[in-house]
C-alpha cells in the first residue's frame, strides 16, 4: 500500500475521531449543564432580587411566576443546546407556563431586563467552558427576546381588538340611549380621561380612517375621544381631559374649536356638532341632536362646516325631530310667554308682516319706535334677533310650534316665574 493511499484513510480516521470527541464534549457539557441548572435558577432569582426593584416589590405569587419563567428559560436552553432545531417551540414554551395575569403586571421592558439578568448569570457561570457554549447562549437569548416581543405583540393586538369592540359597544349605547349599570365600568376600562362636559360630533367617515392621528390630535387639544363608525357615518364623542402637570395654564377650548381641529380626519360633507351636555352618561342628548342635524344639514344652503346642531333647529323640527321641537318651545316660546303679552304679539305681527317695522306698527296701532323697543326686548329675553332672515325663520318656527302646543296654563306659568 502506497503512502498516497494511506493518507486519505488517516485523514478520514482523524476527522472521525474529532467528531466523536466533539460529540463526547457536547454530551459532557449537556450533562454538566443539567447538573447546574438548579444552581443557575437560584442564582438568577437572587440576581433579580438584588438588581431589579420592581421584582422585589412584587407580591409573592407574581415573584414566583417570574422565577418560573426564568427557570423555564434555563431548562429550555439546555434542551435547545442539545437540538437547535427545536427553536420555534422551545422559545414559546418559556412563556407558556406563566399565568396570563403576568402580562398585565410585567411590561415588555421588565421582561427584557429579566432576560438580560438570566443571560448574565449563565454567562458568568459557564465562563471558561468554550466559545461554542457562549455563542449558543447569545444566539438563544436572541431567540428568547424575539419570543418575548412576539408574546407582547400578540397580547397588544388582542387588547387592541377588544378595546375596539368595547369602544364600539359604548358608542352604540350612547347613540341608542340604552344604558345599563355596566356602562361606567366599560368607559373606565377604555381609559377614558374626559372630565365634565361632553359633546358628540357626526360626519361622514373617510375612505381610510386614521384613528391614531385622530386620537393624537385630540390629546394635543387636551381632549379625549371615543370613536364609532356607523355605516358611512363617523361618530366621535369628545370630552375635555385634564391637562398635564406641566401644562396647567392651557386655555379651555370650546367643542366647536376642537371639532375644527379634528375636521380633516372626517370625510367630505357636513359635520355636525351636538350640544354640550354635563357628562358622558348624558351624551345621548347630544348624539340625537347631532344625528338629527346631520340628516337635514343639506337642506340649508348656508350650512357651514362644522355646524352646531342647534343652528339647524327649524330643519330638524320640520323633519319631525321631537328634541328640536321641544328645544324651540323651551328656549323661545315659553320664555316669551312668561313676559308681557305685548312682546309675543309684537314678534308674531313683525314676522307675519314680512319684518316691516311700519307695517307692524300699523297693525298694532303703535309707533315704529315702540316696535323697535319691543323687538330689542325680545332679543334680550331669548337671545335671537328677529331682524335677521335666518333667525326670523327660527323664531317663526318656534312660534308656530308653541301655538300648536297651545297656551301655557296659568298654574304652570306661575310655577315658571318662581325663583
Amino acid at each position: 500500500m502506497t503512502s498516497q493511499q494511506v493518507q486519505p484513510d488517516l485523514l478520514a480516521a482523524k476527522a472521525n475521531n474529532t467528531a466523536m470527541a466533539a460529540q463526547r464534549s457536547k454530551a459532557e457539557t449537556l450533562a454538566w449543564l443539567r447538573t447546574i441548572s438548579g444552581e443557575l435558577s437560584t442564582l438568577t432569582v437572587k440576581r433579580l432580587e438584588d438588581t431589579l426593584p420592581w421584582y422585589r416589590d412584587m407580591p409573592p405569587g407574581r415573584r414566583s411566576a417570574v422565577g418560573l419563567v426564568a427557570q423555564n428559560g434555563i431548562t429550555s436552553f439546555i434542551t435547545w443546546f442539545d437540538d437547535p432545531s427545536t427553536t420555534p417551540w422551545i422559545a414559546s414554551d418559556v412563556f407558556g407556563g406563566a399565568p396570563r395575569e403576568l402580562l398585565r403586571s410585567v411590561t415588555l421592558q421588565q421582561t427584557l431586563q429579566l432576560i438580560r439578568c438570566t443571560v448574565e448569570v449563565v454567562e458568568e457561570r459557564i465562563k471558561g467552558h468554550g466559545e461554542e457554549l457562549r455563542e449558543a447562549i447569545l444566539l438563544y437569548s436572541r431567540e428568547i427576546a424575539f419570543a418575548a416581543a412576539d408574546v407582547y405583540a400578540r397580547a397588544a393586538e388582542a387588547r387592541g381588538l377588544w378595546d375596539a369592540r368595547l369602544e364600539a359597544l359604548v358608542v352604540d349605547s350612547i347613540l341608542s340611549g340604552e344604558y345599563d349599570d355596566e356602562l361606567p365600568s366599560r368607559i373606565a376600562a377604555l381609559g377614558w380621561q374626559g372630565r365634565g362636559e361632553v359633546c358628540v360630533v357626526v360626519g361622514r367617515s373617510p375612505r381610510i380612517l386614521d384613528v391614531d392621528r385622530l386620537r393624537r390630535t385630540a390629546r394635543h387639544l387636551h381632549a379625549d375621544i371615543l370613536i364609532g363608525v356607523q355605516g358611512n357615518r363617523l361618530v366621535v364623542v369628545i370630552g375635555r381631559a385634564e391637562p398635564l402637570e406641566d401644562d396647567k395654564e392651557h386655555s379651555t377650548m370650546s367643542f366647536m374649536e376642537i371639532t375644527k381641529h379634528l375636521e380633516e380626519d372626517f370625510g367630505e360633507g357636513h359635520l355636525v356638532v351636538g350640544p354640550e351636555v354635563p357628562s358622558l352618561v348624558d351624551a345621548v342628548t347630544s348624539a340625537r341632536a347631532a344625528l338629527a342635524g346631520y340628516s337635514v344639514a343639506s337642506s340649508w344652503r348656508g350650512a357651514t362646516r362644522p355646524i352646531a346642531a342647534d343652528d339647524l333647529l327649524p330643519e330638524r323640527a320640520l323633519a319631525g325631530d321631537p328634541l328640536a321641537r321641544a328645544t324651540l318651545i323651551e328656549r323661545i316660546y315659553l320664555p316669551l310667554s312668561d313676559q308681557s303679552a305685548e312682546l309675543l304679539t309684537t314678534l308674531q305681527s313683525y314676522l307675519d308682516n314680512g319684518r316691516s317695522l311700519e307695517a307692524t306698527a300699523r297693525d298694532l296701532f303703535v309707533h315704529p319706535n315702540t316696535v323697535r323697543y319691543r323687538l330689542k326686548r325680545v332679543t334680550e329675553v331669548i337671545g335671537w334677533d328677529a331682524t335677521g332672515p335666518r333667525e326670523a325663520m327660527i323664531l317663526q318656527c318656534a312660534l308656530i310650534l308653541g301655538s300648536i302646543k297651545g297656551p301655557v296654563p296659568k298654574q304652570r306659568k306661575a310655577q315658571r316665574n318662581l325663583p
